[in-house]
This record gives structure tokens, C-alpha cells and sequence, in this order.
């Protein structure tokens, strides 16, 4: 539980030291002329991180739903309606982080 803590508070740490370089005013990115373009590549990474993180959470829900139907095969409807239900949001997460990659990249 130490750990955990310690490694959320390191995490909350260096977002707060980012906050200002995430600030400042930024300079034109051009692919000509010697400067790069971030921007795809940022995206490439987040929607890697959503997708994974997204693809987690359903084999967790997934794992949990089964193990409830295990032990209690007469609740299987309520169960089987509650875990498609976390499918689509946790599904809808990742279309989001897509859908916000599209807008942003031109």
C-alpha cells in the first residue's frame, strides 16, 4: 500500500512540474524548415495507451462476469446485462480517445 502511494504522489508530483512547460505559449510546428511535427505521433501513443488500457479493463470485467456466473449460475441475466453494459462504456473510452485524434490531427 506504501508503494502505491508513493508512486501516485510521484505521478501527481511531476504532473504538477509539467503544468507550467504545458503552458507556455508554443512556437509553430513545421515539418519544413527543421522543426517536427509531434503531434501524430502523441496521438499514436495516447490511442496505444487507451486501447490497451481499455483492452485491461474489458478481460478484468470480463473475468469478473464469469466468475459471478460461476458462482451463482441463477443470476447470470442480471450479470450478463451489467457486464455489457461496462463493455460499452469502457469500449466507448477508446472511441472517444479516436474520435478526439481525428479532430485534432489534420
Amino acid at each position: 500500500m506504501k508503494t502505491k502511494l508513493i508512486g501516485l504522489a510521484t505521478f501527481v508530483i511531476g504532473l504538477l512540474y509539467a503544468a507550467p512547460a504545458l503552458a507556455a505559449a508554443a512556437a509553430p510546428a513545421t515539418s519544413a524548415g527543421g522543426g517536427t511535427d509531434w503531434g501524430p505521433i502523441g496521438a499514436g501513443v495516447g490511442m496505444a495507451i487507451a486501447s490497451g488500457l481499455c483492452g485491461l479493463g474489458q478481460g478484468r470485467a470480463a473475468a469478473g462476469a464469469c466468475e459471478g456466473v460461476a458462482r451463482n449460475p441463477g443470476a447470470r441475466p442480471g450479470i450478463f446485462l451489467f457486464l455489457i453494459l461496462g463493455l460499452v462504456f469502457i469500449e466507448s473510452l477508446a472511441l472517444y480517445t479516436f474520435l478526439i485524434i481525428f479532430l485534432k490531427i489534420k
